[in-house]
């Protein structure tokens, strides 16, 4: 899976910017389909994706290592400033905050949802 980065528009919108990374529909795109353009939540999040053709893990999984993560994920991270979601794919993190990381961005509890992509001919 090719990920295109995207850095958030704003503070707010690190959800937004992992969506349309994801989907690879823009931002502010994400950000009038969710009907939302501030803090996003695992519903929407999860919603947006399944009604796109992606497969997203019904579990919050807790993570420590890069090594215990799936091909690709979305990650909830307790950041030093907040909660911010970010995305995981094929060993690199593309963080809407932080940029596009080789480890995790300083956080204190992290969690996955495991995405499986839509297959190819659907998109």
């Amino acid at each position: 899976m090719t990920i295109e980065y995207i850095h958030e528009p704003t503070d707010l919108q690190c959800g937004q910017a992992v969506l349309a990374m994801l989907t690879g529909i823009g931002c502010g795109e994400v950000c009038r389909l969710l009907g939302n353009d501030r803090e996003t939540n695992l519903a929407e999040m999860k919603s947006f994706l399944r009604e796109r053709g992606f497969t997203v893990s019904d579990e919050r999984t807790a993570v420590n290592r890069k090594s215990e993560l799936p091909e690709v994920c979305v990650l909830s991270l307790e950041t030093p400033r907040c909660w911010h979601w970010s995305l995981y794919c094929e060993g690199i993190f593309y963080d809407p905050e932080h940029g596009v990381m080789e480890d995790f961005p300083e956080s204190k509890r992290r969690y996955y949802w495991r995405i499986t992509p839509p297959d190819i001919e659907k998109r």
